[in-house]
């Protein structure tokens, strides 16, 4: 690759990262969350360019990690908001949430104190907890 495509294609992406930027501390003052899909100005032939449209045609992965980060960042607020602490103890334990080890149902009844079947009558009803939680945020 000769230098001065180097040079040309890392120009590029600091006009996208510093439009995206612009963007991003222009909306500051009215949310902290900005949507992949809002409007950041128009291409050559006076099409509507959004951040999607943008981080798509660089890098097909950012985009794909960023909305996967989003929804790890649902889970676990509906998380939070919607179980309460023993299924949140067995849920954790049991998928291995917040970096632990994955448990078995026997495993976490033994911990717990308490019969497998009922761990995992606990587990069933959190995750139908969690399921009509996130539909609400469209997850």
């Amino acid at each position: 690759m000769s230098i001065y495509i180097f040079l040309e294609r890392k120009s590029r992406q600091e006009i996208i990262a510093n439009e995206i930027l612009m963007l991003l501390r222009a909306n500051k003052k009215y949310s902290k969350e900005v949507s992949l899909f809002e409007p950041i100005g128009v291409d050559k032939d006076g099409e509507t360019v959004s951040l999607v449209d943008v981080i798509e045609m660089e890098n097909k992965e950012a985009l794909e990690t960023i909305i996967l980060k989003q929804d790890i960042k649902e889970l676990y607020q509906a998380f939070d908001n919607c179980l309460k602490d023993n299924e949140k103890t067995i849920i954790g334990m049991r998928y291995g949430l917040l970096g632990g080890k994955e448990y078995t149902q026997r495993e976490i009844a033994e911990l717990m104190g308490i019969s497998r079947s009922y761990v995992s009558r606990l587990e069933k009803k959190a995750l139908e907890r969690l399921r009509s939680e996130l539909k609400k945020y469209g997850v």
